[in-house]
């Protein structure tokens, strides 16, 4: 059972892979030594819409999964230089969409590099997408891997934030 009380032996994360056409979500909840993941998704935004109703979708996007889930931190991937400027600028927003939420909220928001997630995760901070897949699956005893990848890298995320901020992650399943 998790307990929702605010409890100090309760960290409830919510890691965010942001981004302005996806924003992928996922909640994590360490209770002890147990981790489990409470929900997870992606935020989309379209072409069709302007670029601040993108924003805004993430932004609302977000706030709503606060609301329902109640995290106590925000963790967040840092931006990616991406294959051109632009395409790194719109991460940088749609990401400055995500932080904000969490600040709003009131939310601590931390920042972890995309090759620090993947370490904390997979042990390799040069890891595919299909390695920190299924190394979340494995560490929350999931199934199958998460889907979309943006989903399974905000879970790693929020993965991250636990091993980093309270010890190391037991990999041993059930």
């Amino acid at each position: 059972m998790i307990d929702r009380s605010g409890s100090s032996s309760v960290d409830r994360v919510l890691g965010v892979d942001p981004g302005l056409a996806k924003a992928g979500w996922g909640v994590v909840v360490r209770t002890g030594r147990d981790l489990t993941h409470e929900g997870y998704g992606v935020i989309r935004t379209s072409t069709d819409q302007s670029h601040a109703d993108r924003l805004l979708t993430v932004y609302r996007g977000l706030q709503a999964v606060i609301e329902e889930y109640r995290p106590t931190i925000l963790a967040v991937e840092e931006v990616f230089q991406g294959k051109s400027p632009r395409s790194a600028l719109l991460a940088g927003e749609g990401r400055a969409a995500c932080i904000l939420s969490g600040a709003i909220a009131g939310l601590p928001v931390v920042e972890y590099a995309a090759t620090s997630i993947k370490q904390a995760v997979t042990g390799s901070g040069r890891a595919s997408k299909i390695q920190v897949q299924s190394m979340v699956a494995l560490l929350l005893s999931l199934a199958a891997p998460p889907q979309p990848h943006d989903a399974a890298d905000a879970l790693a995320v929020a993965l991250t934030h636990l091993q980093r901020g309270r010890g190391a992650i037991d990999v041993r399943p059930g």
